[in-house]
């Protein structure tokens, strides 16, 4: 289908983070754009605000007569809808055009230039402080973020720039019909193993995604990874990490709070580069967003602005309280590497300080996999409560439960397994100095009750 004929988009799937971005780029053009989801949540309420039709119930009867018309309606579908939901099979038997979310990301690299961050972990940070930086700069930019961006309140920006910034995601292979003009990778620890069976098989799928970006374009890669990527001709590459290779940080001051580092570059170092959110793991973030925003014309003061200002992503290093006797946080992390990096910033902020962390495990095959790593990461701080594990898309696997990790915590960390409905209960009877919730699953749903009680104390 032409783009030019598209009248109404239809979203199977419409309140994951990812196909918020993309209804709000159509309902910006000003198309009828709705959709199907299966629960209410804030980000679907705010959707229906900005115009957006969405129901909750699996009901073809439902669906606007405005996107029962093939001719003239999209259907873009997540990949975490199962093959079998009513509406997906009516659109296929009546030959609609159907898409995944990642597909027309795709169509936006090949129309504008794609500035992609890819990565097990660290994309969702990394690309959102480039869209910002891009944004503030003489460049601007649009941007499809896998957060919601604190400076701007959404996971969207939408300009006439040439430049898109877009976080690519590695499940399912989506980063594959993406055509970047420009990619970071930050790191590929294996993941999703569900799906590519094997750490061989992970690392192929990023190694070809390197092939699909466009020649005059460049790879920012993290220079500590196993994979090998393979370029086109014409395509520069540079390596980046905290303290080696083409981009990296030297002079890195923390000190009360704030952390200050020069950021040295083959095109141009620069000095005193202070990070609006002060946290350990964004010194290395932060080089690599510079650094494709610098590849792009970002000058000098662009580029300290932007990182002076860049506000945080919801979810990512969250704070939600910040005094000298607490501090409450919440945090998306969700895979061994990223918790460990987590645990391993909290304990460098507060290093006398007692850190207790709430872990809702996401998907038991991840558990499966990782349960000894997972083990390993939250053993860095003094207490960890396990919940029960989120099961997202899968099925329960027997024998499969938080206790794999609860077994393996090592000794000297004070430990405890509770239900998720016990969560506040358990927060109202017991002190804290620092606390943190981790995981991609549903406690985060529970952050702001969390936040009241502990205000109240």
């Amino acid at each position: 289908m032409n783009t030019k004929d598209i009248k109404a988009v239809y979203f199977v799937g419409a309140g994951g983070i990812g196909m918020s971005a993309i209804a709000r780029y159509f309902i910006k053009k000003g198309l009828v754009v709705a959709g199907y989801d299966k629960t209410p949540s804030e980000l679907t309420k705010r959707l229906e605000k900005e115009g957006m039709l969405i129901h909750y119930e699996e009901n073809v009867d439902e669906i606007p007569h405005a996107c029962k018309r093939k001719e003239s309606c999209l259907v873009i579908y997540t990949p975490a809808i199962p093959e079998e939901h009513k509406e997906l099979c009516y659109f296929r038997e009546n030959g609609f055009e159907i898409q995944k979310r990642a597909q027309v990301l795709g169509t936006l690299t090949q129309a504008h230039k794609g500035l992609c961050v890819a990565g097990t972990h660290g994309k969702t940070t990394t690309s959102t402080m480039c869209a910002h930086i891009m944004h503030q700069s003489n460049l601007d930019c649009n941007a499809f973020l896998g957060g919601i961006s604190k400076n701007y309140g959404t996971n969207y920006i939408l300009s006439d720039s040439d430049f898109v910034v877009i976080e690519a995601d590695e499940f399912d292979r989506s980063f594959h019909w993406l055509r970047p003009w420009m990619s970071v990778i930050t790191s590929t620890d294996p993941d999703h193993l569900d799906i590519y069976g094997t750490k061989d098989a992970y690392l192929e799928s990023f190694r070809h995604y390197t092939e699909l970006i466009q020649p005059g374009g460049a790879l920012i890669i993290h220079r500590d990874l196993e994979m090998k990527e393979n370029l086109q001709d014409g395509v520069r590459r540079y390596d980046y990490s905290l303290n080696e290779g083409d981009f990296h940080a030297e002079n890195i001051r923390i000190k009360n709070g704030e952390i200050t580092f020069d950021f040295i570059s083959p095109i141009e170092s620069i000095k005193n580069v202070k990070l609006g959110q002060p946290i350990p793991i964004n010194i290395e973030n932060g080089i690599a967003a510079m650094a494709m925003a610098q590849l792009n014309g970002c000058n000098a003061e662009e580029l300290k602005y932007g990182m002076k200002t860049y506000g945080g992503v919801d979810r990512r290093f969250d704070f939600k309280i910040k005094t000298d006797k607490l501090v409450f946080l919440s945090d998306y992390a969700h895979h061994p590497k990223e918790i460990y990096q987590s645990a391993k910033s909290i304990r460098e902020l507060y290093k006398d300080k007692h850190i207790t962390a709430i872990f809702q495990p996401h998907l038991y095959t991840r558990t499966r996999d990782f349960y000894k790593d997972f083990a390993d990461a939250l053993s860095q701080l003094d207490e960890v409560i396990l919940t029960e594990i989120y099961p997202a898309r899968e099925e329960p696997i027997e024998g499969v439960t938080s206790k794999l990790i609860y077994d393996n915590l090592k000794e000297g960390v004070k430990k405890e397994m509770i239900q998720k409905d016990q969560v506040l209960d358990y927060v109202k009877n017991h002190d804290f100095e620092v606390l943190i919730v981790l995981g991609a699953g549903d406690l985060d749903a529970q952050v702001p009750s969390i936040t009241k009680i502990l205000n109240r104390k």
